[in-house]
């Protein structure tokens, strides 16, 4: 029998996004809803498996643990690429590492959820009308503000547009963004700290490598209006964590609003559970339907294309 199982379905939801039927009828798909973080645990969890499905960069794949998976055919992750895979070690191995098409606008709508949600206060005022209370904050304007898009790319320049919509001033840096590519975009270049020190509203939209890691630390948070707000659906560990908890306990920027973390999930006892002026979502970018049916389906596709011995959308190592 085939084994294949389903990593970190943290809401049971790979059986309703994709038809598993198509797979041979002997293929036995086992769906785990919590995360274990231990690798030995994880080792544990999956022998005896021949393929695993893991959801984006959730459960780290690396060579050591790869080497106590000498059963596993096959490792498919969600998404086109995945740091927490070892994929040259998966290779040394003969495991081939597989990719799955996205939907990018989901990452795109929630970082203007937390936005309008950190400028609004609208956590706090549910919470206090619940509560018998009313009106008891006073908002910020989005429209004449400054918007600055700490990397324009695909997901940068769709939240660059919806900026400008709001009749917000746009600005953009990134390490290797040119000021043709920025007007291209309907939006002005200006330098790192430039960006800091003037936007309103500050969003970070970059990949995560070892030139990113803590590329918005306690400098550029210093640089920041004290009225202004920081968003980040990229991932955690491009903004210093302790930096950002700092900056918002002393009240040296507005507010934050973070749907990414250094750990995930994120621990029970983080400090920024309990962070002042911050709206905080469990990653949640990429959690929408649609997106889900692309990832499980496209999954599904890898697996059924592997076992008819045809070409898989293989992720090469780096």
């Amino acid at each position: 029998m085939l084994r294949i199982a389903v990593l970190d379905d943290f809401q049971s939801a790979a059986a309703e996004f994709a038809d598993w039927s198509r797979l041979p009828e002997e293929a036995e798909v086992v769906s785990f809803a919590d995360h274990v973080d231990d690798e030995d645990a994880v080792a544990d969890r999956l022998a005896g498996f021949d393929v695993v499905v893991a959801m984006r960069e959730r459960t780290p794949f690396p060579r050591s643990l790869l080497e106590r998976l000498p059963e596993l055919r096959l490792l498919v992750t969600t998404g086109a690429r995945n740091a927490a895979i070892d994929v040259a070690a998966a290779a040394d191995l003969g495991v081939p590492v597989c990719g799955t098409g996205a939907h990018p606008t989901g990452t795109v709508e929630l970082t203007w959820a937390l936005v309008l949600a950190v400028a609004r206060h609208v956590p706090e005022e549910d919470a206090g009308l619940r509560a018998g209370g009313w009106q008891r904050t006073v908002g910020t304007d989005l429209a004449g503000a400054t918007l600055g898009v700490v990397g324009l790319g695909r997901l940068g320049t769709r939240v660059a547009r919806i900026g400008q919509a709001f009749g917000m001033d746009v600005v953009a840096w990134s390490q290797n963004l040119t000021a043709e590519r920025a007007t291209e975009a309907g939006v002005r270049r200006v330098e790192r700290d430039d960006l800091f020190a003037t936007a309103d509203v500050v969003t970070v939209h970059l990949v995560l490598s070892d030139r990113t890691r803590g590329l918005v630390g306690r400098d550029e948070l210093a640089r920041m209006k004290p009225s202004a707000i920081l968003v980040n659906t990229s991932r955690g560990p491009i903004v210093d964590e302790a930096a950002l908890l700092r900056a918002l306990s002393e009240g040296r920027i507005a507010g934050a609003g973070i749907d990414v973390y250094d750990r995930e999930p994120l621990p029970a006892d983080s400090p920024l559970r309990r962070s002042p002026r911050t709206v905080l979502t469990p990653h949640l970018g990429y959690v929408t339907r649609d997106t889900y049916r692309v990832f499980y389906g496209d999954a599904v596709e890898d697996v059924a294309a592997f076992l008819r011995g045809e070409p898989v959308r293989v992720i090469a190592p780096a």
